[in-house]
């Protein structure tokens, strides 16, 4: 069994030269907001959820994007609703949101 449950990777990349980066978008608040749902949820650590900022994940023009490991799983979101969409559904449920899902 993997240590954790699932491992959600958060693009938080900041392009300096002003290009279309996950940042832009207020990546970072978002992954600090879904992080810290987990914890109250009692969800987060070992045999449950990891949640982690990643550096660009290439997919600028998707933004901001997420890809939530064992499934390779990318998803796309907007707000804080879109997370606790994805969080409900596919973090406790086991089920994949579709509307979200970016082809990976």
């Amino acid at each position: 069994m993997s240590y954790y449950r699932y491992h959600v990777f958060m693009c938080a990349n900041r392009r300096e030269d002003g290009s279309q980066c996950c940042a832009q978008y207020g990546a970072d608040d978002l992954r600090h907001y879904l992080k810290a749902r987990t914890k109250e949820l009692g969800i987060a650590g070992e045999g449950g959820v990891r949640i982690n900022s990643a550096g660009c994940l290439a997919r600028c023009d998707e933004g901001p994007v997420m890809v939530v490991y064992p499934e390779a799983v990318w998803y796309t979101y907007v707000d804080r609703e879109d997370l606790e969409e994805i969080l409900r559904r596919h973090l406790i449920e086991g089920r994949v949101v579709d509307r979200l899902r970016l082809p990976g």
